[in-house]
């Protein structure tokens, strides 16, 4: 069902309900917002069939920045769609023309065979076909204005899109991961996500506070769907921005330092949920957060290294 021309897709990406991408559609014109992986295009085609449009309707493919679960599907979803073209942050724009990069540093964490059963081979999108998106760009779907905002803290190419008509934003990753199975009587449950390699908690905290003078009805994260109540997540987001970064500085010199900022986000995680009124136990917890809060370790431990110098 869509809100105001807003359609949301699950991209299949790890499990149900874990990645989404959006169709926005305005007067027979469409718009994606990130892609998910080379996997999750037939999904996209049938949500455009569902919103009756064709590939020729589709104007746009945006994405908020080049991480694999948001973009990994870019060049294979743009060969079928022969009218668009790809936006993406001045930063990101060269991995989407010259994917090489992108593949070789996520198959040195992974390795080839988990990068092709997950990601696929990625497909260059043509230099003629890529528009870069600097701050404050519109990106006009067919008289809806969808302005790309810069907002680092999670990835230096990282842009949150703002759509007037709508009063809302497609918020990618910085505006944290809310997935629907932590969600209680007390509304959605929010993190921040630290992946690796360019967390900056000041930064971040500047763009959540960015995107709340707009003072959005809802955002649209990529993990997973439409949150409302955005001022009280937005509070929970600063709140434990701070707290990650207090457990990677309490355990910056341990010598199992890995390990002890997944346990130390684990407790965290666990203690939060449960105030937040999430009654599952530890082994729940771990079933649907035991990814983020390995990547968000690794990302911490890189962070700190920078801190470093």
């Amino acid at each position: 069902m869509a809100i105001q021309g807003i359609f949301t897709i699950d991209t299949g990406f790890v499990r149900p309900r874990f990645d989404a991408a959006y169709l926005v559609v305005q007067d027979g014109h469409g718009a994606f917002i990130d892609c998910g992986t080379n996997h999750s295009v037939p999904a996209l085609l049938k949500a455009l069939a569902e919103a009756d449009l064709s590939a020729s309707q589709v104007d746009w493919l945006i994405l908020t920045h080049v991480h694999l679960d948001h973009a990994g599907g870019a060049g294979e979803l743009m060969a079928q769609l022969p009218n668009a073209r790809l936006v993406v942050h001045p930063r990101g724009a060269r991995h989407m023309i010259d994917p090489s990069q992108l593949w070789a540093g996520a198959m040195a964490v992974y390795g080839e065979e988990v990068m092709e059963k997950a990601y696929g081979r990625l497909r260059p999108v043509p230099q003629a076909r890529v528009v870069e998106a600097p701050d404050g760009h519109v990106v006009d779907l067919h008289g809806r204005s969808l302005r790309c905002i810069d907002t680092p803290g999670h990835a230096k190419h990282h842009m949150a899109l703002y759509d007037s008509r709508a009063n809302v934003c497609f918020t990618g990753d910085t505006f944290g991961l809310s997935y629907r199975e932590f969600d209680t009587d007390n509304g959605p449950f929010i993190l921040p996500t630290t992946t690796p390699v360019q967390f900056d908690p000041d930064a971040l905290h500047d763009s959540i506070n960015r995107l709340l003078k707009l003072k959005p009805a809802a955002m649209y994260l990529t993990h997973f769907g439409r949150v409302e109540d955005v001022e009280r997540l937005a509070i929970k987001l600063h709140e434990m921005i701070d707290a990650m970064v207090d457990v990677a500085r309490h355990n910056a010199d341990a010598t199992d330092r890995h390990a002890q900022l997944t346990q130390g986000l684990t407790e965290l995680y666990a203690a939060r949920t449960a105030k937040h009124g999430w009654r599952g136990d530890r082994d729940e917890l771990l079933h649907w957060l035991g990814t983020d809060i390995e990547l968000n370790a690794q990302g911490l431990g890189v962070w700190l290294d920078r801190e470093r110098g």
